[in-house]
């Protein structure tokens, strides 16, 4: 397809990390101090030449073919405040990384701009959401990860990865957690974990040859679309254990490629079965690569989203 100039805020450096891999050319608005949404390339990620930074105040001056909004501020303030009228008027898509809050069903999406096409990350988000006059897509994750990385398990260890759990205790699972790794060994990885005793945040090209070593990944998460923790677990051929909740049960298959229940005591049992088992966990976490090979390949992922640029371009 043409390729297009596309600009976005970095609000999901992971997600980010991946949508870069479509070769379009990419323009992050920056500021001084790098505050939410401007915080640029970042430092963790290895971005191709094709996503370029440009400061805020520059921005009205490109000759872009697409805007990017992700988060309410995007839409109702950042576009305001750094886009010229023209650039507003461009075509646009809302890509929706987030569950529906405050409520799971009855939560009317914030943007009601039926120009706009509306982009989901989960078909349960989609189902979730009260959508409004918006056409909506659902684009499933992939990611973009070192792909020498592969799941080796030889540590009789768990692993959990989430950015700064503390500071969202009940939909990331805090509480889970703690109650977990009182009964067997379990670490954390990512933003604020070395407050946890955990390994802190490791750069993102670095990550998953970090894991690889665990035995399992545990997401504790109880409310979330998707996370891109579990889809890179099983990319490298991890077996994941997680609760049975949101878009979870349409990927984990129970006993094929990980374990899932929302009955706690049920995933320790399952966990203290995969350190006890190493080949077990061989296997599961063989099956998950099959998974994430097959539904959340990058191919796919780059295919549905220039399908998306078509339909919005014209």
């Amino acid at each position: 397809m043409q390729r297009l100039k596309i600009l976005i805020w970095h609000i999901h450096g992971s997600y980010l990390n991946t949508l870069a891999r479509i070769d379009h050319d990419w323009y992050l608005p920056i500021k001084p101090g790098r505050p939410e949404g401007y915080g640029g390339r970042g430092t963790t990620f290895d971005l191709p030449d094709s996503m370029r930074e440009i400061p805020a105040e520059e921005v009205r001056n490109l000759d872009l073919d697409l805007i990017i909004y992700q988060t309410p501020k995007n839409y109702f303030e950042d576009q305001y405040e750094i886009l010229s009228s023209e650039q507003r008027q461009l075509p646009k898509i809302y890509l929706e990384h987030n569950t529906p809050r405050p409520h799971p069903t009855d939560t009317r999406h914030p943007i009601d701009d039926p120009s706009m096409l509306l982009i989901h990350v989960t078909h349960y988000n989609h189902l979730m959401w009260d959508n409004g006059r918006m056409p909506t897509m659902v684009i499933e994750h992939s990611v973009a990860i070192d792909p020498s990385a592969r799941y080796r398990g030889q540590l009789e260890r768990g692993i959990t990865m989430i950015n700064g759990m503390q500071k969202r205790p009940r939909i990331a699972g805090y509480d889970i957690f703690q109650r977990v790794r009182k009964i067997l060994p379990l670490d954390a990885v990512g933003m604020q974990t070395k407050e946890l005793d955990g390994l802190g945040d490791i750069p993102y090209r670095h990550l998953h040859q970090r894991i690889a070593d665990y035995r399992f990944m545990f997401s504790p998460m109880r409310y979330t679309s998707l996370p891109l923790a579990v889809i890179e677990a099983m990319t490298i051929g991890m077996p994941v254990v997680a609760l049975a909740t949101t878009e979870l049960p349409a990927v984990i298959e129970n006993g094929k490629s990980g374990y899932i229940s929302c009955n706690i005591d049920e995933l320790i049992d399952s966990m203290q079965y995969l350190l006890a088992h190493p080949a077990e966990a061989q296997r599961l976490g063989q099956h998950a690569r099959t998974i994430a090979q097959e539904r959340f390949g990058l191919e796919r992922f780059v295919r549905d989203w220039n399908r998306a640029f078509t339909l919005v371009t014209g």
